[in-house]
This record gives C-alpha cells, structure tokens and sequence, in this order.
C-alpha cells in the first residue's frame, strides 16, 4: 500500500488511467468486432465501410499510447487483405 503523498498520488493518476485506457482498448476492440462480423456475414460494402470507421480508432489507440504502432499496422493490413479477398 501506498503510503508517502507521492506514492497516493500516483496509485490515483495510474488507477485514472487505467480506466481511461481501458476503455479506448474496449472501443478499438468493438470496431474491430464489427469488421470481423461484417467479414463473416459476406457483406463487401459493409466490411469496407467497418474498416474506414477502425482504421481512426486504431491509430488513435497508437498515438495515445495503448498499443504499438506495428501491432496497429498489422491488424490494418491484415483485415484490409480479407475485406479485399472478399471480391475474389
């Protein structure tokens, strides 16, 4: 347990963010999801327009430091390459 002042407050700032980055996390993770269902179900258009709406949110995860920017990049490249497998 914390207990100098400084220790308090970094336990506080740490649990903030935490939550903060929890959330973005379940955010990018949603729109992933949606990308993944609109795959499965066939639909090219619908799976394209997923992927515009997630590639923002993922390197927006990036800039505010919840993932690494090759982690994003990978994700993008790889549904980016299923969507356009889909037309075959």
């Amino acid at each position: 347990m914390a207990n100098s002042p400084q220790a308090k407050k970094r336990a506080r700032q740490n649990e903030r963010r935490f939550q903060i980055n929890k959330a973005r996390r379940s955010r990018i993770r949603t729109h992933l999801r949606k990308v993944e269902e609109a795959i499965a179900s066939g639909d090219q258009a619908a799976a394209a327009e997923a992927l515009k709406t997630v590639q923002p949110e993922l390197m927006r995860g990036v800039t505010k430091g919840v993932m690494h920017k090759n982690t994003a990049s990978r994700k993008m490249s790889r549904l980016a390459a299923r969507v356009k497998g889909m037309g075959a």
